[in-house]
């Protein structure tokens, strides 16, 4: 009779901590109480599995009636980050005016998770408009301006997303229409802004706990052009192997390969044109092809119990990266190499690291890269496409090198402050033998949700 009654009990825990709130939290504590009853010897492994998936029938009708979804929309979860940023700008040049600014970048996001393991995402972002373009490709950043006006909101992200192999051991994912970044790279490749339009594939095979083999590759549109059938594409692979040997050790190595094609219809109109660097012929194209070559490589170490003034388990890794273009006769390589010490994150957490970065011009495509690396440009880039009037100017992209040291610190799990720091010049300046030299302080606070 207490046997029948407890598992009667369990039951309706689990109904109702799923059917009363339709929280992830309240289904988590539903299984919670089955396994302390499986421990306690008061039901079976088996029947605490039959109520569990009882339970999760009860849960999705009663999300299905509460939140007016389709019975298939298993899951739906609204994210996203507010960062609040102030920046400041200064050169030993001087031609070049310090300057100083505020800046905000917002994000929300919206993920369906639905039966057959299938997934829905849109994130709108904050942005500045880039002519007729729309935001700009690398960055939601808008600047406090203009006595108030409102502010421009865009697309981000909005993708389709099927993980039609989804078990222990593999994973296979294929992805279409504007998502993240399929490509473990850093931003010397791709600025973390950069979210890509076209389709990915996605494959992850883990043949014990110990070792992850990953393949990564895509193709995206880069503009399509009206009267030209020579659109201009990114093409792409890359295989990864990441391994946990243990609690305190843990390494990663890739490979990549990229390529653009058609690269020729990439003038300077054809999509926005808000970095530099790149060799251009007279027309403004990429004076040279882009198929470059990325290896890069990590290892972590991690205190377990800790160090002073950190009170989890403590990692330091260091990492490297390079790239070259055989494509390019010249002005082809960029790599880059750090240190970083803890993980920030969670309350009372911090993170402190330090980065070198070498981007020659013709590396790789100068509007992809990280549109905070940069330096000053005394005069106008050769066939850059910038007017006079703005050449004289900080300017982001390619053929930059310099220091990068930052420091994060998370006051609460979500919220989590950081200053950063840039020390660059250019490789090649512009005029040969003027001061290229830049400084670049910004400080953020971000929220997280």
């Amino acid at each position: 009779m207490k046997r029948a009654t407890l598992k009667f009990v369990a039951l309706a825990a689990g109904a109702a901590a799923s059917a009363l709130g339709g929280l992830n939290a309240q289904a988590q504590s539903a299984d919670a109480l089955l396994d302390k009853l499986v421990d306690k010897g008061i039901i079976t492994v088996k029947e605490a599995e039959e109520l569990r998936q009882q339970s999760d029938k009860d849960f999705a009708r009663a999300y299905s009636a509460k939140s007016g979804m389709p019975d298939w929309v298993t899951a739906f979860k609204i994210n996203g980050d507010f960062r609040g940023r102030y920046e400041s700008f200064g050169s030993q040049n001087d031609l070049f005016t310090d300057r100083h600014r505020f800046r905000y970048r917002l994000r929300l996001g919206a993920v369906a998770t639905i039966k057959d393991n299938l997934e829905v995402g849109l994130r709108l972002t904050s942005g500045e408009a880039n002519g007729t373009f729309g935001g700009d490709p690398i960055a939601g950043n808008t600047t406090l301006q203009d006595n108030g006006s409102k502010k421009f909101v865009f697309i981000d992200l909005a993708y389709g997303k099927w993980s039609f192999v989804n078990t222990k051991a593999v994973t296979e994912t294929i992805t279409i229409g504007k998502m993240e970044n399929p490509f473990v790279l850093s931003d010397a490749v791709f600025d973390a802004d950069y979210t890509p339009e076209g389709a990915a594939y996605n494959l992850t095979y883990r043949p014990n706990d110990i070792h992850a083999f990953k393949f990564n590759g895509g193709g995206f549109i880069l503009d399509e052009i009206s009267t030209d059938s020579n659109d201009p594409y990114m093409f792409g692979a890359q295989i990864r192997w990441d391994a946990i040997w243990s609690k305190v050790f843990a390494s990663s190595m890739g490979v990549a390969g990229l390529n653009i094609a058609h690269d020729q219809t990439l003038v300077n109109g054809a999509v926005p044109n808000v970095q530099r660097g790149n060799t251009r012929n007279a027309a403004g194209a990429p004076a040279t092809h882009f198929n470059p070559i990325i290896g890069d490589a990590s290892v972590t170490y991690t205190f377990v119990d800790g160090i002073p003034f950190y009170q989890a388990a403590f990692p330091i890794k260091l990492a490297g990266e390079y790239m070259n273009n055989p494509a390019a006769d010249e002005r082809e390589q960029a790599w880059q190499g750090g240190v970083t010490f803890g993980k920030a994150g969670k309350k009372g957490l911090w993170e402190i690291s330090y980065r070198y970065k070498y981007l020659g011009g013709d590396a790789w495509y100068e509007e992809f890269v990280d549109s905070d690396f940069g330096a000053y440009y005394q005069d106008e880039w050769p066939n850059s496409g910038q007017t006079t009037a703005a050449a004289a100017r900080y300017g982001a992209g390619t053929n930059a090198r310099g220091h990068v040291a930052k420091i994060n610190y998370s006051l609460f799990d979500a919220l989590t402050l950081g200053v950063t720091y840039f020390r660059t010049e250019l490789i090649d300046e512009s005029p040969a033998g003027s001061n290229s030299d830049m400084t670049r302080l910004q400080v953020d606070a971000v929220w997280k949700f």
